[in-house]
């Protein structure tokens, strides 16, 4: 556990970058810190492992304050993962893997094997360790910065804005990722960001700091979108927050059978198949949706991939409403596609019976009476 209280950080020209902050990062879970520019988020991410020392107040983990143990040997138990990966460019990607094992004396050898099991670990190929970093993509060079912070097991992780140096869709594939690892090692993490679409979906608890280095509001993502303790939370959350909040809900949906077509057939047999609409669902030999088809605009041949409409997203059974009713709006035939565990198709929904189920559910409980 982490814990920091009433630390304060005040420059020499006056300047206070963080202001009396007392917050608990409870262990194995992820607490993010969020907020604008100026709010002190990286200052405090970084009084953590002292590469800045506070001016006021204790930081501890596991009970022991920071500020007793040597610096050095504190941050070598800390993995630390900022933008851009912060690699060495001299070094091979393994090399950089195993750089604190090798100061911590374990033996080369056993440090280059254990680096090459950790770019398997974040989902890259082994075979990438001899290159250099200048040779990898931005998204490959981000998970070589998560798995040298792996790399001696630490129980704490701080990661300082460690997706936003790539393209959105590499990072919403890093994010997911970080989710499993993090699934499967439980590490207590502190992780600071901007994006508040990130906090929520990556955080256990986040905490939205004003500038000035004060917390406006710690919380739970799904009390901090329901519950916004004030205007600036509120406004800082964004107007769409209340759909935002469906990502936290789930309810059973009326699921509809669909007529579906298997991958290879003839645009015969798929119109046959389609709706009054035109519209019908290609699935493969395991009954997993491949996408939407529209055989009156095909002509001859067979439903092939590239004859496909690969527009609308996919939602499970024990799925969020945010996800089912993003299903149905970004269907093409407007008919939400649900699959179970295994992906293979459950069903379809229609988005008005998604907000009719929306609509029957409870409305959230404020007992603090924060501002809705």
């Amino acid at each position: 556990m982490i814990r920091l209280d009433g630390v304060t950080k005040q420059y020499p020209d006056g300047t206070v970058a963080v202001d009396d902050l007392s917050l608990t990062a409870p262990d194995r879970a992820i607490t993010v810190l969020v907020g604008p520019s100026g709010c002190g988020k990286t200052t405090t991410l970084r009084m953590i492992n002292r590469m800045i020392e506070p001016t006021a107040g204790s930081v501890t983990i596991d009970g022991q304050d920071v500020l007793a143990m040597d610096a050095a040997q504190l941050r070598r138990g800390i993995g630390y993962v900022i933008q851009h990966g912060g690699l060495f460019p001299h070094h091979t990607v393994e090399r950089n893997v195993a750089a604190v094992p090798l100061l911590l004396g374990t033996a080369k050898k056993t440090a280059i094997s254990r680096a090459r099991e950790l770019l398997e670990l974040v989902g890259l190929d082994p075979a990438l360790g001899r290159r250099y970093p200048s040779q990898l993509s931005g998204g490959q060079q981000q998970r070589v910065g998560v798995a040298r912070a792996l790399a001696a097991d630490p129980p704490v992780m701080l990661m300082d804005e460690p997706f936003s140096a790539v393209d959105p869709v590499v990072r919403e594939q890093l994010q997911d990722e970080f989710l499993r690892l993090q699934g499967e090692l439980g590490k207590t993490i502190v992780m600071v960001t901007h994006d508040i679409d990130e906090a929520i979906k990556l955080g256990d608890h986040v905490a939205v700091l004003r500038v000035g280095g004060r917390i406006a509001q710690l919380a739970r993502p799904h009390e901090l979108l329901a519950h916004p303790a004030d205007g600036f939370v509120a406004d800082f959350l964004g107007r769409d927050r209340g759909y935002r909040a469906l990502g936290f809900e789930r309810a059973s949906i009326p699921l509809h059978d669909e007529p579906t077509v298997a991958l290879g057939s003839g645009v015969g047999d798929a119109a046959a198949r389609a709706g009054n609409d035109g519209w019908v669902l290609v699935i493969d030999d395991r009954r997993r949706p491949q996408g939407w088809a529209r055989p009156a605009d095909l002509g001859d041949g067979v439903v092939d991939k590239t004859s496909l409409a690969l527009g609308g997203t996919l939602a499970r059974v024990d799925g969020p409403l945010r996800a089912a009713l993003d299903a149905a709006l970004s269907s093409p035939s407007r008919r939400g596609v649900v699959v179970d565990g295994d992906g293979a198709l459950a069903g379809t929904c229609r988005a008005t019976e998604v907000l009719s189920v929306i609509e029957a559910q409870e409305r959230p409980h404020d007992p603090g009476g924060a501002t809705p």
